[in-house]
């Protein structure tokens, strides 16, 4: 593979990106933090073995769960969430078994606001309980048909049990942005007072906006003290923005899904968020978290549930380091921050500068001759990238046909020198 990440060619200098300057003029991306930012020490509640198996292709033998358990717990999430006990008897067997893994992660399940389900919850050994239960006028008139006073006194008394037992709690609304404000802030408010270790917001329908988030959750941090867990789907494309801007106001921890798989479009997803905040917290999420396993994690659910990772997945997907353009491939050579915000080897993953189109420049194509151990001057290079970019008007080209390409230049000189 030309231009790769272990090939002299494709190196910085130092062989590696320039450590950034969050406080240099020209590095916007790390922004302006304030004292409510969670941007430098957020937390993953990782859901694709709640979340995930309400994607349409899912079906996750125990087996599979553990694995995906233990992977994701190696990784470095904070949290697991699993789907409720309630919802069949595996599903309970299985929350069973993950409990007893001994997991570095603590073990979430994510039960409906009563205590049925909360006693089903607390039985399996889980280190904390996660309640919900919809807010808006949609929910409650189609859903469950209960009136907020009502969902406020359940909410209390189950929360009261789950505390008593000993076993974390979190009480979140559903629907959260399409909820009325005033109703919403009052519960969440009394549901803190009643001691839950975090309350969540969640845009259940994908619709939410970044500084829709960022105005709601600023709001509700100057209403409770506990901690703010955020829930993104991403029908409009947004998951991922509204998580960086739920931290920026105040959030503290961000559901994810492996891939974002999870009910219709998902949520937002493990790899895409480690990209964002790979360049917003370097130093936190670099530490933190084990970047490498990300490409094997994300093939292993893939496999899983049958689906392809597209090939613009951020970090993994098959394009997503790759340089084409020759003025690109030029910088990229000399120092790849140049087009690059992400290094690849952070995650393990190399670079590829193509040679293989009417793109190609000629700084690429010597990249290739010294990785190939031709000898050939600037202007011979030149003159071979002009037959690359010649055929490749005539038809797509793969690696192969660049090589032969170099390899039958390379082999007419050395006759011509009688060599």
């Amino acid at each position: 593979m030309c231009g790769t990440e272990n090939g002299v060619a494709s190196q910085a200098p130092n062989g590696t990106h320039p450590p950034p300057n969050p406080n240099a003029a020209t590095a916007p991306y790390h922004g302006v933090e304030d004292h409510l930012s969670n941007v430098g020490r957020y937390k993953i509640i990782e859901s694709t073995l709640r979340e995930g198996e309400q994607f349409a292709n899912a079906f996750f033998t125990t087996e599979q769960k553990i694995k995906i358990a233990t992977m994701l717990s190696d990784f470095g999430v904070d949290y697991l969430e699993l789907t409720s006990p309630v919802s069949s008897p595996q599903s309970y067997e299985d929350c069973k078994t993950i409990c007893k893994l001994g997991l570095k992660a603590k073990v979430l399940t994510h039960v409906r606001c009563n205590m049925e389900d909360a006693k089903k919850a607390v039985e399996c050994g889980v280190d904390g309980v996660d309640l919900v239960i919809g807010t808006s006028s949609f929910l409650r008139q189609y859903s469950h048909g209960k009136s907020m006073a009502m969902i406020q006194t359940t909410a209390i008394e189950v929360i009261e049990y789950v505390k008593s037992k000993g076993v974390e709690v979190r009480f979140s609304s559903e629907d959260s942005f399409r909820s009325d404000l005033v109703d919403l802030l009052t519960l969440y408010k009394a549901v803190d007072k009643a001691g839950v270790n975090r309350v969540g917001v969640a845009d259940t329908v994908g619709g939410a906006t970044p500084r829709m988030t960022y105005d709601l959750i600023r709001t509700l941090r100057g209403v409770v003290g506990c901690d703010i867990e955020t829930h993104f789907h991403d029908d409009t494309g947004c998951a991922v923005g509204n998580a960086i801007s739920a931290l920026e106001a105040g959030a503290t921890h961000v559901d994810t899904s492996v891939l974002g798989i999870g009910e219709r479009n998902g949520i937002t997803p493990l790899g895409a968020m480690m990209a964002r905040m790979v360049v917003s917290a370097p130093e936190y999420t670099k530490t933190k978290y084990n970047l490498k396993m990300l490409k094997d994690i994300e093939e292993y659910v893939a496999s899983c549930v049958q689906v392809n990772i597209p090939f613009n997945n951020p970090i993994t997907g098959a394009t997503a380091f790759t340089h084409k353009a020759g003025i690109h491939a030029k910088a990229i050579l000399a120092n790849p921050s140049t087009y690059e915000i992400i290094d690849p080897s952070l995650f393990g993953i190399n670079r590829y500068v193509s040679i293989t189109s009417r793109l190609t420049g000629w700084n690429a194509v010597k990249s290739r001759v010294v990785q190939l151990g031709y000898e050939l001057t600037d202007d011979q290079i030149k003159e071979v990238t002009a037959k690359i970019k010649q055929m490749a008007d005539i038809r797509p080209l793969a690696i192969d046909d660049t090589d032969s390409i170099i390899h039958a230049y390379n082999m007419n000189l050395r006759e011509e020198k009688g060599i």
